[in-house]
């Protein structure tokens, strides 16, 4: 077949119906310049600049992808049918083992596939995994510390019960992710740790590490850091098996990868699309080609929020999508109420019942690497694994130079600022928590998670808000109608949650003198005045009569005024003011230190 006939067999639109590039600028220009986002003679064309976003890495992600770019067909996802559903059970210490096993034996019947076992030396896996089926479900040891006695102790049992091990099985060593997370392991001991545990592995049939990229994204990392990590980690226990005698092959065949999967769809399908090429390109340059990359795909546990929890389903669901679209060999879906503490058995279900609608109703495991061909996809793959390239080499020399992961320890802080400095402008929205937040919910009440202090979670600044909701409330001083105010009192109301402040609203109002007769009746049923206000209302408002009503309401007794909107907005002074793009976090701490 020729490129003409290949070419018109790809074409699934009528003429009619195809559009040039120069169409669909001058379309979504128009679009942009009812919003007053372009002006009238501005170029179509600036239309790219206007909706092309920056990540976190400096990548620029446009709005619509291209044809133009040739794309690596190698290391392309090739999983097709479904996914291995797995479950985590912890084991760790001060947790119960015989519950966990419960947990774990539920997951199984209920179509869980392996288990995760989150493990130290003091886990007691004669009762954590009783009646586990270990030869028919494989299992994947996590175990920072300890990791030898971990696995002996697995061995153990099985010698016990004269049974073997699932071939995926997996013994879980991986120092270097304990190293990052700053626990106590020596390196040198640890690697030589690492290829006992390799050895012994190999004698059994199964695998004996995890490159475990989730110990940098759980402090903060962005995707290219994740990915560079993980693949100077990939390289350094290659390094450390071959140095031991394995062939380059059978080192690669003994290892996993784990990488997170967020609710930032198309970054989280790049980010497994990258990692299987960069590591293809480790593989072909260490004469392993053919080893095929095992990826086990976990859902973020910094993306879930404490509060509101039960949002935590949709960001789970659209991570386990985007590992299964990005071609994950194994996929772990985090109970929504994870960050809560030890999850209870209804979120267990929910968490796994996700991979079985994605792969038996939604049939998303069907086709291999779906998103493959997408041009903004693809493009996207590219630049993450360039970017990631970098990042590998940056850290590989800095562990060669001096074994020291300061340098990308500080580089992982100075994303998680950026991150948290957006989060606090409400750029990077999370519902729950910094939008739409609810003062009235009872969050549910579960048991400690030591796996929860691995974690720097989004937003937590404002989760510490809401742990110690302020005792007094903002008077909102709304003006005009409920027609007129509505929008900026929901405004006004949401940001003040978000910051664990409730408001007292005036409701609707005619002039300055009733609301502040409103505001000294609400004080009356006080101890005294609420010292912060709020202005709420329209613009005409604000220019007709807010300066009177700021003067009544600090003749009241108001000793802090804040409007909703832009401060110039009324012809009076006032003490703060809130409006779309306000540093919130700053707003929202100075607002409860006038209220204490």
């Amino acid at each position: 077949m020729n490129d003409a006939a290949r070419d018109d067999s790809l074409r699934l639109a009528q003429p009619a119906d195809a559009h040039s590039q120069a169409e669909w600028e001058a379309a979504t220009a128009a679009v942009l310049r009812k919003s007053g986002r372009l002006t009238a003679d501005d170029a179509d064309s600036l239309v790219w600049d206007k909706l092309t976003r920056t990540s976190l890495d400096g990548l620029r992600i446009a709005p619509l992808g291209l044809p133009g770019g040739s794309f690596a067909d190698a290391a392309r996802p090739s999983r097709a049918g479904a996914w291995d559903i797995r479950s985590l059970v912890s084991g760790l210490s001060g947790l119960d083992a015989k519950a966990a096993n419960e947990a774990a034996l539920v997951d199984l019947d209920g179509g869980v596939s392996s288990l995760w076992v989150a493990a130290d030396e003091t886990t007691d896996l004669h009762v954590l995994l009783d009646k586990v089926l270990l030869d028919l479900a494989p299992v994947v040891l996590d175990a920072p510390i300890g990791a030898v006695k971990v696995a002996q102790n697995l061995l153990a049992l099985i010698a016990e019960r004269g049974t073997g091990l699932h071939a995926a099985t997996n013994l879980g060593a991986d120092p270097m992710g304990a190293l990052l997370r700053d626990l106590p392991l020596a390196p040198d001991e640890a690697f030589a740790e690492l290829v006992d545990l390799a050895r012994l592995a190999q004698g059994i049939g199964v695998r004996a590490i995890v490159v475990d990229a989730t110990a940098a994204h759980d402090l903060g990392a962005s995707d290219v850091q994740e990915l560079g990590w993980s693949i100077a980690v990939g390289v350094a226990y290659l390094r450390a098996l071959t140095e031991a005698g394995f062939s380059p092959a059978v080192a690669a065949s003994l290892i996993e990868f784990r990488f997170a999967a967020t609710d930032e769809q198309f970054p989280t399908i790049a980010k497994l699309r990258a990692a299987r090429q960069l590591w293809a390109r480790v593989l072909e340059l260490s004469g392993a080609e053919g080893v095929e990359m095992r990826i086990h795909a976990v859902s973020s546990r910094p993306m879930l929020s404490k509060y509101d929890p039960y949002v935590n389903m949709l960001r789970g669901t659209v991570a386990a999508f985007a590992a299964g679209v990005g071609g994950a060999d194994a996929v772990t879906v985090l109970p929504f109420d994870s960050a809560n503490g030890v999850p209870d058995g209804f979120g267990r279900r929910i968490a796994r019942n996700v991979s079985h609608l994605l792969i038996d109703e939604s049939h998303v495991a069907a086709v291999a690497d779906p998103a493959g061909g997408s041009f903004a996809v693809e493009q996207l793959t590219a630049d993450m694994a360039a970017a990631g390239w970098e990042a590998f080499i940056q850290i590989e020399e800095e562990w060669e130079q001096g074994r020291d992961f300061s340098p990308f320890r500080d580089r992982i802080a100075a994303v998680s600022a950026e991150r948290e400095k957006a989060i606090a402008r409400r750029r990077r929205p999370i519902t729950g928590l910094t939008e739409f937040p609810n003062l009235a919910e009872t969050l549910p009440e579960r048991p400690v998670d030591p796996l929860n202090e691995r974690v720097v979670r989004y937003g937590a600044s404002f989760e510490a808000l809401r742990d110690t909701p302020a005792t007094t409330k903002v008077f909102l001083a709304t003006l005009g109608t409920v027609a007129q105010h509505t929008a900026r009192a929901t405004f006004a109301t949401n940001l003040l949650a978000a910051g664990g402040i409730g408001v007292e609203v005036a409701g609707a109002t005619s002039d300055a003198e009733d609301l502040a007769g409103k505001y000294r009746a609400i004080s009356r049923g006080h101890t005294g005045a609420p010292p912060v206000v709020c202005l709420a209302g329209s613009d005409k408002a604000y220019a007709e009569w807010g300066a009177a009503a700021i003067a009544a309401l600090r003749e009241a007794g108001a000793t802090h005024v804040i409007i909703a909107g832009k401060p110039d907005a009324v012809d009076a002074e006032v003490d703060d003011a809130a409006s779309m793009g306000v540093d919130a976090l700053a707003f929202l701490t100075a607002t409860r230190e006038k209220l204490a």
